[in-house]
């Protein structure tokens, strides 16, 4: 099964050239760096998952809202995408909140292939599955969004109807149980509780991140 999944990333480079031919470029995705969701992407987690051609660069991750295009190449550490934003009027005002700096933070969207049909996963002893769940070594590039900022301080706040509108367009799976409740399904009827336990650490981790960053803006 394939899940459409968001990762914002604390400390990147994002720039927007300060002339007329309105192109960016910047970092959206780090590695070796664990993310308030727990997970750690490594080196190489893109090489077989980026399209070689231009994606749509949208704006809060909405697939109704493209503002330019970009191309991605991934570099020893992280996954670097340059691009120029579209000549419309939402391309030229999201470059103005990019340069102003009330958007101007870099999500990427992705799929992950690197993990095993949901079953053999259920099956797994709780390190073993949590090694697995916690480091992300392949994937594919689906999308990269600039989105508001402080945007990753709010947990959950786009996910539902976002995995939603890009699985209508990506994946076949809209509608059907996410992997985590498959696994919580699995573990209670064989008497165990290990992804509900996971579910719930990645819940208060997003939430320590989201208080610790409310912290920092409010005491600025």
């Amino acid at each position: 099964m394939t899940e459409i999944e968001f990762r914002v990333f604390e400390t990147h480079q994002f720039r927007v050239d300060e002339g007329q031919d309105g192109t960016f470029d910047g970092i959206a995705c780090q590695y070796g760096k664990k993310d308030s969701y727990g997970t750690t992407f490594h080196p190489g987690v893109f090489k077989r998952g980026i399209d070689k051609g231009a994606y749509a660069y949208l704006f809060m991750h909405s697939p109704y809202d493209p503002i330019g295009t970009f191309r991605a190449d991934e570099q020893p550490n992280h996954l670097h995408i340059a691009g120029a934003y579209d000549d419309t009027q939402s391309g030229r005002d999201k470059r103005a909140m990019a340069r102003s700096g009330s958007a101007r933070e870099l999500s990427v969207g992705f799929v992950r292939t690197d993990l095993p049909e949901w079953k053999k996963l259920a099956e797994m002893g709780d390190e073993d599955r949590a090694d697995v769940l916690e480091n992300i070594r392949s994937a594919r590039l689906v999308e990269v969004s600039q989105i508001t900022a402080r945007m990753a301080a709010v947990p959950g706040s786009k996910l539902k109807v976002v995995r939603s509108a890009l699985g209508a367009l990506y994946t076949d799976t809209v509608g059907e149980p996410t992997l985590a409740e498959r696994l919580a399904t699995y573990d209670r009827e064989h008497g165990r509780d290990t992804a509900l336990a996971h579910e719930q650490e990645m819940t208060r981790r997003r939430r320590r991140a989201a208080l610790l960053k409310l912290t920092a803006v409010g005491g600025a």
